[in-house]
């Protein structure tokens, strides 16, 4: 498969830059074609602009700035994220990218009347969202409910690409991690990984 792994951390040393790398590794030992979306090293762009905002809804949206995001989104058949949550929520510069990549007439069409929109990623099959927390499990799961999973599997994903198997692993606690348990994160997120089909 096409697949597209978008991360989103400005440290190289960091877990999620070495989860990355394990992520670009698999998937290219088991035969799969790899692009990768470095968006800190792009210094890619969170704010949406004026001229892509007035054409969200006048059409077309205006692309000149990320048609190249664009175009490997729509080509990807797979796609892994990998960035840290931020205060319980995507780091800036990823929700940027959802807000000017996942863009109407690409990853959906508008309804009439502002309804329900309509999906136009039929590509995207799988999705691998990878991600550490510095809270413990409990915090996001009981108190704040999950909600980078809930946003990304229902808001984004699901009315995007609803045929697309989307799932998420989030390493908590990860501030200081000891060796043993990021090596068992990283064999998970592997064992996930080398089960997509070719």
């Amino acid at each position: 498969m096409k697949c597209l792994i978008v991360k989103a951390h400005p440290l190289s040393e960091s877990l999620c830059s070495s989860l990355t790398e394990l992520a670009i590794s698999v998937l290219q030992a088991v035969g799969h074609r790899v692009e990768v979306e470095d968006l800190y090293a792009q210094d890619f762009g969170a704010s949406l602009t004026e001229a892509e905002r007035r054409s969200y809804y006048a059409g077309p949206y205006w692309t000149q700035q990320v048609m190249p995001q664009v175009e490997r989104l729509l080509a990807a058949e797979a796609m892994v994220l990998v960035f840290p949550t931020w205060w319980f929520g995507f780091p800036a510069i990823l929700k940027g990218w959802f807000d000017r990549v996942w863009a109407p007439g690409f990853a959906y069409d508008h309804a009439e009347e502002y309804g329900p929109i309509k999906p136009r990623l039929s590509n995207l099959r799988h999705m691998l969202a990878v991600t550490s927390l510095g809270a413990p499990w409990w915090v996001d799961r009981f108190i704040l409910r999950q909600p980078v999973k809930r946003v990304l599997k229902t808001a984004i994903v699901g009315t995007c690409a609803p045929q697309c198997r989307m799932r998420m692993l989030s390493l908590y606690k990860s501030e200081r991690p000891a060796a043993p348990r990021v090596e068992r994160f990283g064999l998970k997120v592997a064992r996930e990984l080398r089960q997509w089909p070719l």
